[in-house]
């Protein structure tokens, strides 16, 4: 082989281009690899930003966090290694105007710094709740406090007022704008109040039963850092030692920025509309590829009469075809590169950092996916051309196109797959969109030429309208045509009744997750002999609904009779559970938003227990086993009898582990509220006023947050919703434009005896309806199953679809069908009879 397989892959990739053959294809890798790569490239650009900040998150290399105060043993460590160290320590507590200023008060995230904090990153403060910030390395001085402009604007204070704190007082001198190791806990969305530990003893808030998280911070060189990890992790998943209950190890991997679980919810979102592009580029890629080959057969059979071998030809083609698609993913990674920034602006709110420059491996994955896509799907059938025989020339009945090696193409859509599942960052999502679609294929394929079948025996020629009757004849001449358009029709109708399906039932269903009439207000610490009195205030200002729980503290200490510790399980969050105290609770009455999914709740079952299904799971518990909780030295055993669904998201309050009866009167209780508040001017102030010993959560800004964030989600899926319609109608475009020259043949051999040109319109429309309505009805019912499978298993929904979704993706179907018919198809019907028929003796 020499070098003028070259020059004729060139000279026919010019004249292909300028004649427009190579439209479709180019179009259908461009949007394929446009759509990978701008998820690709926001992805990595988050991913470096979060590894470049990790240590600005956790406020130092690694963190000991307690639930008591550090053990002397780590801090001995720390300065034995050489390591810096900074300890904090935060806790909730209500915060209080003066009485000259009000007195309204406020749950606020007090967190008490010594010397040194941070240790990473820095704190940004301002002098006035409007004036820019400064960085700065001082800490509160004693008697002072820095607090959030938020509080300001809630008790209704100003720079250099005093804010109560317990029996202290202290007063406001900087505004916090930004603290590197907020996190993204609970208590975040509380305004922050930053105060000297100095300060902290004169406050008298931390009491024998207070819940404080103590943080000690280290920070040196990676060999020091690493050192002391290893050290402190072997001495926290030490069984044997009890003081190590609590203490946690959190290095440069446990750093998460605020809202890390839905950046990542919405990065699979992102991932899901990419992985239907490519999908529905690969079915246009083939179907535009094939319809390239068949106009083509001549001209390779001519070259044949002239003397190139099979072997110029077939490397010609590929020289063709790998340029084209070295091309085409070039322009899709520029494109993607260009939309990813529209990501950066959407989720804005959402990243809170300056992200680094992308990395090369979304170009990698780019080029790659696009010459997978030109080889695995466009090649097979062009190298078919290479096989025409020189006969052709004289007899246009030999050499036709056979359908691909399976071999050839099994090879590619393995790799092509793979590459998908590597786009996809989740295995999960990846299986079900790849697998579905593999699955799909094949189910639209059997039922598509079953309905052909029956189609023909349907029809009573005797009776049936003429174009009806024209349309069957049509359809079921070229059986093998017929499903390979509906079985294409139907991917593509798939894909965008999936992503309608997913814009609006999907995403209403976690919109909805968080109702509008959601409690706003969490009240707890009440204590058992104000209940009554408490829930008399609430019906007073008007709150009628509300849920109402005693609240019992209890530690995990036996499973079946078996002491547990952290060191018998592997999963980090396992361990955390284990070593945590559980907000249990009693009642006799199911909780109405609860479901049970194994077992009964018995109401007044004694020695029973209901445990939520996740930590069932995680802990490795089932029915029928005994549980030993430690309440306040009182040990309790009682047997699972129920497993419960719990909609965590529903805002309401929610139990690890119920016990189904009405009293409990052995263990110290307090009780806890969750109420929509009303409108009332000052409700909450006249309500900590009255019961002064509760701490009451707002919650109104939080759900709020969590509504712009979800809004800001959905804007970046809709952005990106654009490539997987385009390519949609690409595929929509290919599957009706496949068999445009044999329904030219056609209708030029009706006309030519005698048929109107109204009947063949009519014959066109009804067989372009017909495909349209069978494909749209697949699409919606297996979109239907895919969609329940991605809302169950991978965004963690609850979604029942409406039974009208079959009917009208029929009716969509059929419309589409019809309109990418009239736009492919158009030119048809009038082309002269003449030209066409020389054409088919050419």
């Amino acid at each position: 082989m020499n070098s003028s397989f070259l020059r004729l892959g060139w000279r026919t990739l010019w004249r292909d281009v300028r004649a427009g053959e190579l439209r479709l294809l180019i179009v259908a890798v461009t949007l394929a690899v446009g759509a990978l790569t701008a998820v690709g490239f926001f992805a990595d650009r988050l991913q470096g930003g979060l590894q470049r900040d990790a240590r600005q998150l956790l406020g130092g290399d690694a963190v000991i966090s307690s639930d008591n105060p550090t053990p002397q043993r780590f801090i001995d460590q720390a300065r034995a290694l050489g390591l810096q160290t900074a300890s904090t320590l935060g806790f909730p507590t209500m915060g209080r105007a003066a009485d000259a200023q009000g007195s309204a008060s406020k749950l606020v995230a007090l967190k008490a710094v010594g010397a040194g904090y941070p240790l990473r990153g820095s704190l940004s403060v301002a002098t006035q709740p409007d004036a820019p910030g400064h960085n700065t390395r001082d800490i509160p001085a004693p008697g002072e406090v820095w607090v959030d402009a938020s509080l300001l604007d809630a008790l209704s204070l100003k720079m250099g007022d005093a804010l109560l704190l317990g029996d202290a007082t202290l007063h406001i001198s900087r505004i916090i704008v930004i603290e590197p190791d907020r996190g993204a806990g609970f208590m975040s969305f509380a305004p922050r109040v930053m105060l000297n530990q100095a300060d902290l003893a004169a406050t008298r808030l931390i009491q024998p039963a207070s819940r404080v998280n103590y943080r000690f911070a280290v920070a040196g060189s990676d060999r020091q850092v690493k050192a002391f990890v290893q050290w402190a992790t072997l001495q926290v998943k030490n069984p044997d030692d009890a003081t190590m209950r609590g203490v946690r190890v959190e290095s440069l991997e446990s750093g998460r920025p605020a809202m890390q679980q839905t950046l990542d919810r919405a990065q699979k979102f992102l991932n899901l509309v990419a992985l239907l592009a490519a999908l529905l580029s690969a079915v246009a890629v083939a179907l535009t590829a094939r319809g390239f080959a068949a106009s083509h057969l001549d001209d390779c059979a001519m070259l044949r009469v002239l003397g190139q071998s099979q072997r110029t030809i077939a490397w010609s083609y590929t020289f063709e075809f790998a340029l084209v698609g070295l091309f085409a993913s070039a322009a899709g990674v520029v494109l993607g590169y260009a939309v990813h920034y529209g990501f950066v602006l959407l989720l804005a709110g959402l990243i809170e950092v300056a992200l680094p420059a992308a990395s090369l491996w979304p170009v990698g994955l780019g080029l790659g996916m696009g010459l997978t896509l030109m080889l695995a799907f466009g090649l097979p059938p062009v190298l078919q051309l290479a096989q025409v025989p020189p006969l052709r020339v004289i007899r246009r009945d030999v050499g036709n196109l056979k359908p691909a090696s399976l071999a050839v193409l099994a090879l590619g859509v393995i790799g092509f797959a793979a590459l998908l599942l590597a786009a996809s960052s989740d295995l999960t999502l990846g299986l079900i969109a790849v697998g579905g679609f593999a699955a799909a294929v094949l189910v639209f394929a059997a039922l598509s030429w079953l309905a052909v079948k029956l189609l023909r025996r349907g029809v009573n020629e005797a009776t049936a309208p003429r174009w009806l009757v024209l349309a069957t004849r049509q359809i079921s001449a070229r059986p093998a045509y017929a499903v390979v358009q509906v079985s294409a029709l139907a991917v593509g109708l798939l894909a965008l009744v999936l992503l309608v399906l997913l814009r609006t039932d999907l995403i209403n269903g976690w919109r909805q997750a968080t109702p509008p009439d959601a409690p706003n207000r969490f009240v707890i610490n009440v204590m058992p002999e104000q209940s009554a009195s408490f829930q008399q205030a609430l019906h007073a200002a008007g709150v009628q609904k509300f849920d109402w729980y005693p609240m019992i503290r209890g530690r995990l200490v036996a499973i079946n009779g078996k002491s547990v510790t952290p060191g018998d399980y592997a999963d980090d969050r396992a361990r955390r559970l284990v070593d945590r105290e559980f907000n249990l609770s009693h009642s006799a009455v199911q909780p109405p938003y609860n479901q049970i999914v194994a077992g009964r709740w018995t109401p007044e079952q004694k020695g029973a227990i209901s445990v939520e299904e996740g930590i069932a799971k995680t802990l490795n518990l089932a029915l029928g086993d005994v549980l030993r909780f430690d309440v306040g030295g009182v040990q309790i055993d009682a047997r699972i009898s129920s497993l419960r669904k719990v909609d965590w998201g529903s805002m309401r309050a929610n139990f690890f582990a119920m016990y189904p009866v009405s009293t409990m009167p052995d263990v110290p209780t307090t009780y806890m509220g969750a109420f929509k508040a009303p409108d009332t001017r000052g409700f909450d102030n006249n309500l900590v006023r009255a019961f002064p010993n509760i701490t009451s959560v707002d919650m109104t800004s939080t759900i709020a947050q969590v509504q712009r964030v979800l809004d800001q989600v959905i804007r970046a899926v809709e952005f990106l919703f654009g490539f997987t319609l385009a390519a949609g109608l690409v595929v929509l475009f290919a599957a009706i434009s496949a068999t445009r020259e044999e329904r030219a043949r056609e209708f030029a051999i009706m006309r030519a005896v005698g048929a109107q040109a109204s009947l063949l319109r009519q014959v066109q429309r009804a067989e372009l309806v017909g495909v349209g309505l069978l494909a749209g009805f697949l699409a919606s019912v297996v979109a239907m199953g895919v969609g329940w499978a991605l809302a169950r298993y991978v965004f963690g929904f609850e979604w029942a679809p409406s039974l009208w979704v079959p009917v009208i993706g029929a009716i969509a179907g059929a419309v589409l069908a019809l309109g990418a018919g009239w736009w492919g198809l158009r030119e048809v019907l009038r082309r002269p009879v003449m030209e066409t028929l020389r054409r088919a003796a050419q």
